[in-house]
């Protein structure tokens, strides 16, 4: 099963939830969530059960991955990028 999380920003990822992808209603779900102040928090999370997705979420291991990528200049550059996409679109939004 795919598990998406979302955090609340500024809360050290200790404000979150999680949706499965296949469910009937994760899109209206996950529309939800964004509309209250939730961010997706990386990518999705292979589990076999929801505590294991929240395992996975809670230890953290993604996001040294994440930082290994970055040390590549190409991919640190295309990271970039897209933070900087991400954030100019936020101060649009509002």
């Amino acid at each position: 099963m795919k598990y998406q999380f979302f955090i609340k920003p500024n809360t050290d990822r200790k404000a979150y939830t999680f949706l499965r992808s296949d469910s009937e209603t994760f899109l209206k779900e996950k529309q939800q969530l964004i509309d209250q102040g939730f961010e997706v928090d990386g990518d999705y999370i292979h589990a076999e059960s929801d505590k294991e997705a929240i395992d996975k979420f809670l230890s953290g291991f993604i996001y040294p991955l994440e930082e290994y990528s970055a040390a590549n200049p190409v991919t640190a550059l295309v990271m970039s990028v897209t933070h900087l996409l991400k954030s100019s679109f936020k101060r649009n939004k509002k």
